[in-house]
């Protein structure tokens, strides 16, 4: 496949840095296009989405119709001076051999054409899901053990994904390898995308979503805003900074009450989910139970980067827009397939 252009503006001899963005057209990624729009020491900026927004949906941005899997990436990254790769499938959960095209083979075609063209740096988006289990009682650091939950795609697929990045580097030493580690990452404007992800269909999201039911969850997690880590992703791109981030804001959200252990909601998260009643595999049950806590003291002394939101005011702010009816910019933010 040939990636195509599209919404191409002149850009009228910008200076700066061009940064290539791969899965710009969601979540976290159109939150790191409004950063890099705003930042002075940014001048081109190519958007590559497989379904890029019909119409503009972000100023003085190149979108590039592209698919990880299948398309020349080459002439796409040809010329950047960093490439941030957000590109990634959390759903059809169904369908792990799809998501596995994309999160594994894509991002080893990502990483080959960014060698190839000689682009000097790479910001990957790994996770959370990366780390191997962990206590709930103190946060790691970026020295925690990877390894991710076999059984849980999503976070197996980004350990081995890490592990890629490990071979990159270790072939290619002048490439800058950076990884960022986020917790879960909410907003308002990801809110129908959200709810694609995560929600059954007939589940009314009005009735059921409010903020303090998250307390009723019986482990405690983390939760970021996906403003705040784009500006960490932002950061690190336009550094000289190397090696692993944790992004995570200092509270941690859930834990009061722990009367529904994993034993229970693993059998039942599994059961709905082989009966196609709900899209959550069950190994985010594994994930959000035995997932470490985050310490994300590097990002703040060597990005200078500081949350704005809290964890709770983010998962407001995510449960929010998930309840609410708007519209949204890209078919990845509008939950379409």
């Amino acid at each position: 496949m040939t990636a195509k252009e599209v919404v191409p503006p002149d850009h009228g001899g910008d200076v700066g840095a061009t940064v290539v963005v791969t899965g710009a057209s969601g979540n976290l990624g159109m939150s790191v296009l409004d950063v890099l729009a705003a930042d002075p020491l940014v001048g081109e900026v190519r958007a590559v989405a497989r379904r890029p927004p019909d119409r503009e949906a972000r100023p003085g941005v190149r979108w590039i119709a592209a698919d990880v899997t299948d398309s020349d990436l080459v002439p796409v990254v040809a010329g950047a001076d960093v490439v941030i790769h957000l590109a990634w499938r959390i759903q059809p959960s169904w369908d792990t051999a799809l998501m596995r095209r994309t999160n594994v083979v894509g991002s080893r075609r990502v990483f080959d054409a960014i060698v190839r063209a000689g682009v000097p740096a790479v910001v990957h988006a790994s996770s959370l899901g990366a780390y191997a289990p962990g206590p709930k009682d103190r946060t790691v650091d970026e020295s925690w053990p990877r390894g991710g939950h076999p059984e849980h795609p999503y976070s197996a697929q980004k350990a081995e994904v890490e592990g890629l990045l490990d071979d990159v580097e270790a072939a290619h030493p002048d490439l800058r390898v950076v990884r960022m580690r986020p917790a879960l990452m909410f907003q308002r404007g990801a809110g129908l995308e959200l709810r694609r992800y995560f929600l059954p269909r007939l589940v009314r999201p009005r009735s059921l979503l409010r903020a303090g039911l998250v307390d009723l969850v019986p482990t405690r997690f983390q939760v970021v805003h996906t403003p705040d880590a784009a500006h960490a992703f932002v950061a690190a791109a336009l550094s000289d900074r190397r090696g692993p981030f944790n992004l995570a804001t200092d509270d941690v959200v859930g834990g009061r009450h722990r009367s529904w252990p994993p034993a229970v909601l693993h059998p039942a998260a599994a059961a709905t989910w082989r009966l196609r009643l709900q899209p959550v595999d069950p190994g985010w049950v594994t994930l959000v139970f035995r997932s470490p806590l985050l310490d994300a003291g590097r990002a703040r002394r060597e990005l200078g980067w500081a949350p704005r939101l809290s964890g709770h005011d983010a998962l407001r702010d995510g449960l929010a827009g998930i309840r609410s009816s708007g519209s949204a910019p890209t078919a990845a933010l509008r939950g379409t397939t």
